[in-house]
């Protein structure tokens, strides 16, 4: 079981979402007011904050949001976690889609720390069922029922 410590949205592609502590998620469309949200697979995107923490210690001054990442979870390992994985936080369901992602080699972590975190350690899901997630919440991984 993971906990939410940041929920982050942007309302343009390519720049760093903040930390809003709570959204609206929309079955098969993603966050409301989120860029990346849409009719595709990658709707939202997750990393585990002990990930980030790793990342911060090297030296990287990184806030929530900075990977473009829309939920940071503690207690989950991501990167471990098969496509089709099914994550529940409240009335929310989410499916992982996708694992990593490439990076382009002009972002600003990357110029900075000379690597970054998303290619590895992000995920993308799609909504399958929405509901509001806050900071605080609980996250489970399990089965769709």
């Amino acid at each position: 079981m993971g906990k939410v410590t940041a929920v982050c949205t942007s309302p343009e592609k390519g720049t760093q979402k903040t930390n809003v502590n709570e959204a609206l998620f929309i079955e098969d469309h993603g966050i409301e007011g989120d860029a990346h949200a849409g009719n595709w697979h990658r709707q939202v995107s997750l990393l585990s904050h002990d990930r980030i923490e790793e990342f911060r210690a090297k030296g990287a001054e990184v806030k929530d949001g900075a990977f473009g990442e829309n939920l940071v979870v503690s207690g989950i390992d991501f990167r471990t976690l098969p496509e089709g994985t099914k994550l529940y936080c409240g009335d929310v369901v989410l499916e992982i889609t996708q694992i990593g992602k490439e990076c382009h080699h002009g972002c600003e972590i990357f110029q900075k720390m000379g690597e970054c975190i998303m290619p590895v350690e992000g995920v993308f899901a799609r909504v399958i069922r929405g509901g509001i997630i806050r900071v605080g919440d609980e996250m489970q991984v399990g089965e769709y029922e």
